[in-house]
């Protein structure tokens, strides 16, 4: 996929509500070489996801063996919009709490009262985070209006193959 197409679908008003969100689900292939799919927080800086987790995650051997990941970002309600994208994982270890993760953290409903506690367990807790940062090579956008998944697309062509017969 070429750049310019990721960014026509990722600039779309349906993608930028899903960028908007607070969690992908972050798919890798972990070490003992079985598939892992897991929530996680992030942030979208217009170029590239942005995900934070500590600098003991299992994940990060796995990344650091196989950057290739797939994310996944959608909504609870029918039809589903979801958001694919595909890239590889760079992992920049930061200390103290990286801006991100505390942004990222940051639409959840609290009080300010309950956002300053929170903040401090965070840096008390952490010394150091790693940032995963996936710059996309490839993304989809599915709302089952316009666009469909491949397998249904090819379905429905076959279907008026058939019907033009």
């Amino acid at each position: 996929m070429q750049p310019n197409e990721i960014t026509e679908v990722l600039n779309r008003p349906l993608s930028q509500e899903l960028l908007a969100r607070d969690l992908t689900r972050l798919a890798y292939v972990a070490k003992d070489g079985t598939p892992r799919s897991v929530p996680i927080a992030f942030t979208w800086n217009g170029s590239e996801i942005v995900l934070c987790t500590s600098k003991n995650a299992p994940k990060l051997a796995a990344l650091r063996a196989n950057p290739a990941v797939a994310l996944t970002i959608d909504t609870e309600v029918h039809p589903p919009k979801i958001l694919l994208i595909r890239g590889r994982a760079e992992l920049d270890v930061v200390d103290g709490i990286p801006a991100e993760y505390l942004q990222m953290n940051g639409s959840y409903e609290m009080t300010a009262e309950q956002r300053v506690e929170w903040e401090a367990e965070v840096r008390s807790l952490y010394d150091g985070m790693v940032r995963i940062v996936v710059t996309p090579t490839w993304a989809k956008l599915i709302d089952f209006e316009t666009t469909l998944p491949s397998a249904v697309e090819e379905l429905v062509r076959q279907r008026a193959e058939r019907q033009n017969a």
